[in-house]
């Protein structure tokens, strides 16, 4: 394996005059990972953008297996993800249809970490009974958010935060707030169900699957 010391100096020299996957291809060999895929969260529930970074996984992993492991990420909650943020986690993916390769575990380890707003998620398949360094992966994430501030389609963030409306942003609020549509409603003086327009609305912008989760994300984004 390269020794520590080695992978800083190439990492930096891969970030400064390479490739995403260049640096990727790095880190997934500092980690002894034969396969990796790194994906953002943050745009799974927008199909307008692609999820998938970058990856050397076989396409059929990618598509049957890569879309449930970001998809599962995504579901998790803004406080188990500060949690869990640049730490590994693995994952059987037994049962799941998908054929992997002979060599490879049926365990995923899969590390989430953040690039200024970017929700990021690197998936990591190791050979059959292979030694993994749970320091080398938390080193591997540390590396993987420093080579992807450098890479603008990487970090750019999705503009649909921007385009709430006023009175979007106004429910928003509420919401915050702790009142229901009913409340809402009688407050900014229009329908129940107009309020719940606004708020459907609201979570398809943000990709939200909850009232709260649309309520941090707006506070992350200093929208209220």
């Amino acid at each position: 394996m390269i020794a520590r010391a080695a992978f800083i100096q190439q990492i930096e020299d891969r970030t400064i005059c390479g490739s995403i996957a260049n640096g990727f291809d790095l880190i997934s060999d500092y980690t002894g990972a034969k396969c990796y895929l790194v994906a953002r969260y943050d745009h799974y529930s927008d199909r307008h953008h692609d999820f998938v970074l970058t990856s050397n996984w076989p396409f059929d992993l990618v598509r049957n297996l890569g879309a449930g492991l970001v998809d599962a990420q995504a579901r998790t909650s803004e406080v188990s993800r500060c949690l869990h943020a640049f730490e590994p986690l693995f994952q059987d993916v037994d049962g799941v249809a998908v054929n992997l390769p002979e060599n490879l575990s049926p365990r995923v380890c899969l590390v989430p970490y953040n690039v200024g707003k970017v929700r990021l998620l690197m998936a990591l398949l190791f050979e059959k009974d292979a030694f993994v360094s749970h320091d080398r992966i938390r080193d591997a994430a540390l590396a993987a958010s420093y080579h992807a501030v450098h890479f603008t389609e990487i970090t750019t963030t999705s503009d649909s935060l921007s385009d709430l409306t006023d009175r979007e942003v106004e429910c928003l609020s509420w919401i915050g707030e702790g009142k229901t549509s009913d409340e809402i409603a009688l407050i900014i003086g229009i329908s129940r169900n107009t309020v719940n327009n606004y708020i459907t609305s609201i979570m398809n912008k943000t990709g939200a699957k909850t009232r709260s989760e649309a309520v941090a994300f707006a506070v992350r984004q200093r929208i209220i």
